[in-house]
């Protein structure tokens, strides 16, 4: 299956990062798992707020806040600034046609975390200075 490395890119969000690649990459890499990849579950988190006093203008009446719990959906997401989408890496893994560049935010270290429980072929990346994997799920029998 040749890549569509003309095609648009998707960004896959993980704990500590993200990584930004092109679709056709995306679904040679993780198969039909890279649709379930594409929906991320949100994560319930719930914040306790201890009692406290607020004062909205400075010099101005306070008033009391009561102890308090609420609850949301935490989603992943990525850091990004205006002037970069990410570090640039070299990928490659099993049955691609050479190696293919994408972008990583966050820590090689979590990347290599996340290709481990995602990936169903192994691959490999390397940054400007260092290479890692290869990466591959292991897959209970």
């Amino acid at each position: 299956m040749a890549q569509d490395f003309d095609a648009r890119n998707v960004t896959i969000n993980y704990d500590g990062g993200s990584i930004t690649l092109p679709i056709g990459n995306a679904k040679n890499l993780f198969g039909d798992d890279g649709y379930s990849l594409l929906r991320p579950q949100g994560e319930d988190v719930t914040v306790s707020v201890k009692a406290h006093t607020r004062t909205r203008i400075i010099g101005g009446p306070s008033t009391n806040v009561e102890q308090n719990t609420y609850s949301y959906k935490k989603w992943p997401r990525s850091n990004k600034s205006n002037s970069s989408g990410g570090q640039e890496i070299v990928m490659a893994w099993e049955g691609s046609e050479g190696s293919w560049v994408a972008r990583m935010t966050g820590s090689a270290s979590d990347l290599g975390t996340f290709l481990n429980t995602s990936a169903p072929k192994p691959v490999t990346f390397s940054t400007a200075g260092s290479n890692y994997g290869p990466f591959v799920r292991v897959i209970d029998i």
